[in-house]
């Protein structure tokens, strides 16, 4: 089961939203996004209360600049196109990133998201808004974490207990230097009061994990999964007490190549992960950072520090192609993959406005009452496209 990629430029005419069966593939359809925005990127997909399927995202000229904000588009039951999208935050001075929606136990929808200057994640916080009309409306934004650096990236799990946990990644600014990722490490910031409070817990020795993805295993326990900065391998931890305590990641049989991951427990068992097969082993292409096409220019304050020893984070391995992998031990290897979008998974460049980006990233992935499949990623940066599975289709 596999994709070939369109022509960059053929993207923006097909983004009508529209749900079509997939003529290679039996029990797939797939359709892009509608969005205003010449840059898509960073799609999270999750059900509302009555059924409906949210799919929430960062538009913009280009990543890290002032006009990326967070979109919100939806697909009613039973429906085969997607609505317009709703622009969901709109602050000229930041670059609003990686939102997620969740439907928390008493019905409130919940819309988080990072809220940064230019390329500075590591003064990144996170802010939200909440709906008590089931995802309908939204309220005003408020700030949820004021810790500089913080950055949300995958959905919040409710644990046994009925604590929410909510995955964060750490990012760290060394003195005189651009952030750059090298020391990006997880947490988990924990509430107990229905997300009145939060309480950061740190992953330890997790240097270069992130996008800490939390997956409920059938023992009662929890694993983590994380995008690897250093663009190795998908990393893995676990809790065995609901999330207070994490073992240190560990890699496991999948690539990774600095680039986001999903995974999520189906309803037989299985883990099911959306991700990039590649890492910096196949492939020489490098770029400096994944700001460095918009912060070139700019100075940045020399101060005295003593140097750190250090590992640098990869970026630039090509994001391609996108593919979804099985687990039927918890987590602990990945031996089935099919792939779903095949292409050079080009990523030398932000820049989509040329047609210049060709990847297949930040991949979404959700499985509805009904055992369907849904997935939604990036495609080139110009669109967000929705991949529809029947279970029939990866059993």
């Amino acid at each position: 089961m596999s994709s070939t990629a369109l022509p960059a430029e053929a993207v923006p005419a097909l983004m009508t939203g529209e749900i079509v069966a997939n003529a290679n593939e039996m029990g797939r359809a797939d359709a892009y996004l509608p969005s205003p925005c010449i840059q898509n990127h960073a799609a999270n997909l999750a059900f509302l209360p009555d059924g409906t399927l949210s799919c929430v995202w960062f538009g913009g000229t280009m990543e890290g600049m002032g006009d990326i904000s967070i979109y919100m588009s939806r697909l009613a039951p039973d429906a085969d196109v997607w609505s317009q999208p709703e622009k969901m935050s709109d602050d000229p001075t930041k670059s609003e990133q990686n939102p997620l929606i969740f439907t928390a136990p008493d019905q409130r929808v919940w819309l988080l998201y990072t809220s940064q200057t230019s390329g500075n994640q590591d003064g990144s916080v996170v802010k939200c808004r909440t709906s008590e009309d089931g995802g309908k409306t939204f309220g005003e934004v408020r700030l949820l974490c004021d810790i500089p650096g913080t950055f949300v990236r995958q959905p919040i799990v409710v644990n046994e207990g009925g604590a929410w946990l909510l995955p964060v990644f750490r990012c760290i600014g060394l003195p005189g230097e651009r952030w750059t990722g090298d020391v990006d490490t997880a947490g988990v910031l924990i509430s107990r009061d229905q997300g009145e409070s939060w309480a950061m817990t740190e992953v330890p020795d997790s240097i270069g994990a992130v996008h800490m993805n939390i997956v409920p295993t059938d023992d009662g326990n929890l694993v983590a999964f994380y995008r690897n900065r250093f663009a190795e391998s998908v990393l893995c931890s676990r809790s065995s007490d609901g999330g207070e305590h994490w073992s240190a990641p560990q890699p496991i049989d999948l690539p990774n190549n600095n680039s986001s991951i999903q995974a999520t427990k189906l309803k037989n068992g299985v883990i099911a992960m959306v991700y990039n097969h590649s890492n910096a082993s196949m492939s020489d292409a490098r770029r400096q950072s994944l700001y460095d096409e918009i912060e070139g220019d700019d100075e940045i304050k020399a101060v005295s520090a003593p140097a750190i020893e250090r590992r640098k984070a990869v970026w630039g391995v090509p994001r391609a192609p996108l593919s979804l992998a099985f687990s039927n031990d918890g987590g602990a290897s990945f031996p089935r993959r099919i792939d779903l979008d095949t292409g050079d998974g080009y990523c030398l460049s932000n820049n989509s406005k040329d047609s210049v980006n060709r990847e297949f990233s930040y991949p979404s992935i959700v499985q509805g009452p009904d055992g369907t499949v849904h997935i939604a990623y990036t495609y080139y940066r110009r669109a967000i496209k929705y991949v529809r599975l029947s279970a029939d289709s990866i059993a």
